[in-house]
Formats: C-alpha cells, sequence, structure tokens
C-alpha cells in the first residue's frame, strides 16, 4: 500500500492517491491534465476504481467530471445540486465538467481497498455535502475543508455553508483516534493529527 500526495491547481488542493490492491484518488482539483499527468507518474489512471470527493467545491472536484467512464466517482447526496452551481469555476479559467456520480453517498459506507479501509463521514457545515474519510487501523482522517492542521478549520460563508453544522462535525471528528491528518489544504500531520482536530474544536467555539 502508498499514499501519495498530490497538490492541485487552482488553490493548491490536497489531492491524494492511495495505491493498493484497489486504487483511488481522494479530490481532485481543478485542472484535469494536471491531475492526470501527476496520476501517471505512479499508476495509469485507467488503472483508478474510486474517485472519492470530499465536497463538489471546484478547486476540489471540477476536474472529475474528466474521471467519468475511468474510475467510479462518489460525492455525497447534498453535494450534487450544490455541484451544478459551480460555473464561477469558468472565471478562474477552469471548466467544471458535470457528471452524474456512480456512488451516491449517504455516510457510513465503508469501502474496501486491501490494507486500507475507508470510511465515509458526513461532516456537513463547510458545504452540505462534505465528507470525511477515516481509515480505522492506521488512523487516517482525510479531512477535505472540515478541519485542517494546527487548529485551522473550513469557512462557512460560501453557498450552503452552515456553522452550527460545522462545529457538531468538528465535534464529531474530535471523538475519532487520529495518528495521521490529511486535509484538503496546506499542511499534513503525520502523528498525533488528534491534536489538531481538538484545537480546531476549541477555536471554533470561540468564534461560532
Amino acid at each position: 500500500m502508498r499514499l501519495i500526495r498530490i497538490v492541485a491547481p487552482p488553490l493548491a488542493a490536497n489531492c491524494y492517491l492511495i495505491i493498493d490492491e484497489r486504487k483511488a484518488l481522494i479530490d481532485v482539483g481543478g485542472d484535469a491534465e494536471f491531475i492526470f499527468r501527476a496520476v501517471k507518474r505512479y499508476v495509469e489512471p485507467k488503472e483508478l476504481d474510486y474517485v472519492f470527493l470530499t465536497h463538489s467545491h471546484y478547486d476540489h472536484a471540477s476536474a472529475a467530471g474528466f474521471f467519468k467512464g475511468i474510475a467510479k466517482i462518489a460525492i455525497h447526496e447534498e453535494e450534487i445540486r450544490l455541484m451544478k452551481l459551480q460555473s464561477f469555476a469558468s472565471i478562474f479559467g477552469f471548466r467544471f465538467k458535470l457528471f452524474d456520480p456512480d456512488i451516491v453517498l449517504k455516510g457510513g459506507e465503508t469501502f474496501e481497498l486491501g490494507e486500507t479501509r475507508l470510511e465515509v463521514i458526513h461532516t456537513p457545515g463547510h458545504s452540505p455535502g462534505s465528507i470525511c474519510l477515516y481509515e480505522p487501523k492506521k488512523k487516517w482522517l482525510f479531512s477535505g475543508d472540515t478541519v485542517f492542521a494546527y487548529g485551522s478549520f473550513g469557512r462557512y460563508d460560501l453557498p450552503g455553508g452552515d456553522p452550527k453544522k460545522l462545529l457538531e462535525s468538528i465535534e464529531l471528528l474530535s471523538k475519532l483516534d487520529v495518528e495521521n491528518l490529511y486535509p484538503g489544504h496546506e499542511d499534513v500531520v503525520e502523528g498525533n493529527g488528534k491534536e489538531s482536530v481538538l484545537e480546531s474544536l476549541r477555536i471554533a467555539k470561540m468564534f461560532i
């Protein structure tokens, strides 16, 4: 099993390529040519089994439609309507290619990739259908834009954002045993990732 972090344009979103018996990409960024080239350094894109989207914001998901027919694209049901509103991505020179997801998530699903098991956690607040993915044996948390390293957390002033739900989602994540935190932007935390989640909760309670 191998985990590779790919930082994708246009807003330096962290994407995570998991190479296991089954191969998965968590978030794809907004530049299809970039993400295809990046993935191809490690595996052929056609070998991907899944593309998991933590949410539909264009900096994480607007390249996803180019993977349709290559991998099964999974997104939360609450995010599909919001995805259709992402036309503002064109302002930044990136086209949001709309797609019908292959897997509509509700939260609570589990995906077995081999050594890696991903549990889907619905974490609304940054957007209605934001999800996190948790690997219970390795204690890895792929947190999208819900929480970040060192106590930062996702904004809630974008369409579909909800501060109360975001706080509830961070509280939910704070109950997990997290060794490594793999957020949607900025630094990865390898070792004692729970400390960052707890700090995010502490700071969020001060402002929400």
